[in-house]
C-alpha cells in the first residue's frame, strides 16, 4: 500500500498554467494515490488500516502534527549531521558555515522541529566547489540508499542527537546579495547557493560559478579584465567571474559579458550595496 502526499500544484515558470511538483507527476505515471494535505491521507489511511504502514517525508516543508503523527511512525530524510542544522536549509548554510562534512540522516520524526533520534546517517565530504545543487543531489542518493536497506531490514531503536543544536534558517535575500567586503571564499560559498547577484553599472548581475584568485584592492572593483578573465578584489583575496546572467538575460560565460559590456579596471561592483533588492 502506496500512496503520496505533495504539494498543490503550482505555476512552474512562466505562464498561468499550473503543474504538478516532479513527485506527483512520478506518483500519477505510476498509478499511485496522492493526496495534498494530512486530513486526506489520514482518512485514507483509516479507511484502509494502518497495520505495517511507514511514512516516509522528505522536504516536505511543513510541520506534521496530530493525527498523523500518531497514526503511523513517520520517518524523515534530513540532510545534515544532527543536531547541526535543523531547519529548512540545512545543505545551504552547512555551505555557507564552511563545513567539510555533512550528512544524509534518517530520523524519526516527532513534534519538535528535526529533535527525533536517529536511525542511520551517511557521512559525506563536502567539495570546495561543490555548488548546492550537486551536493544536495549527492545526498539524496546516498539517503535513499541507506532508507531502502532499512525498510527492507527494518529500523533499530532511534539514537538521541547528541551534540549543539543550529538551526537552519531558510534563506532570504540578504543571504544571496554579494558583500563583497567579505573574504574571496566566504563570498564563492554564497555564489554555490545558487542566485546570488551584485550590481554592476547600475544593474542586477547574477553570478553562478566564480573560482577564488590571487589578487588584492579595493573591494568589489576590477583589478583584471582581460580577454577571458574578470577579476574582482575582495575584502581578502579576489574572485575570477566564470559565469554570470544580466538582468533579463540567459546565464552566459564571463567572456560573452565582457564582449557586451566592456568592463574595464576600477570599475566596481556593488556600489549600491545595501539597497532594496
Amino acid at each position: 500500500m502506496i500512496a503520496v502526499v505533495t504539494r498543490p500544484d503550482k505555476r512552474r515558470g512562466r505562464g498561468s498554467a499550473t503543474e504538478p511538483s516532479p513527485v506527483k507527476r512520478v506518483a500519477l505515471d505510476n498509478a499511485l494515490p496522492v493526496f495534498e494535505t494530512s486530513d486526506e491521507i489520514v482518512a485514507w489511511l483509516e479507511s484502509r488500516g494502518v497495520d505495517g504502514v511507514t511514512g516516509v517525508v522528505v522536504a516536505y516543508g511543513r510541520i506534521i502534527k496530530d493525527p498523523l503523527l500518531s497514526l503511523v511512525p513517520l520517518v524523515n530524510l534530513h540532510f545534515s549531521l544532527l543536531p547541526r542544522w535543523r531547519g529548512a536549509a540545512p545543505v545551504e548554510r552547512a555551505i555557507l558555515a564552511g563545513d567539510t562534512e555533512t550528512g544524509a540522516a534518517i530520523m524519526q520524526i516527532e513534534e519538535g522541529l528535526d529533535t527525533g533520534g536517529v536511525y542511520a546517517v551517511e557521512r559525506t565530504r563536502i567539495d570546495d566547489n561543490e555548488d548546492v545543487t550537486t551536493l544536495r543531489s549527492r545526498l539524496g542518493m546516498l539517503g535513499a540508499r541507506t532508507l531502502v536497506q532499512l525498510l527492507n531490514q527494518g529500523f533499530p531503536s532511534p539514537a538521541p542527537q547528541q551534540g549543539e543544536p543550529l538551526h537552519a534558517d531558510k534563506l532570504g535575500v540578504d543571504d544571496l546579495r554579494i558583500d563583497w567586503t567579505q573574504s574571496a571564499i566566504q563570498i564563492q560559498r554564497v555564489i554555490r547557493l545558487g542566485g546570488a547577484f551584485s550590481s554592476f553599472r547600475g544593474q542586477r548581475l547574477k553570478i553562478h560559478r566564480a573560482e577564488v584568485a590571487p589578487g588584492a584592492g579595493p573591494f568589489g572593483s576590477i583589478i583584471e579584465a582581460g580577454r577571458a578573465d574578470v577579476v574582482v578584489a575582495c575584502g581578502e583575496g579576489a574572485l575570477r567571474l566564470v559565469d554570470v546572467q544580466p538582468e533579463g538575460k540567459k546565464v552566459m560565460s564571463s567572456r560573452d559579458w565582457m564582449n557586451g559590456v566592456k568592463p574595464v579596471v576600477g570599475d566596481t561592483f556593488g556600489a549600491d550595496y545595501g539597497a532594496s533588492a
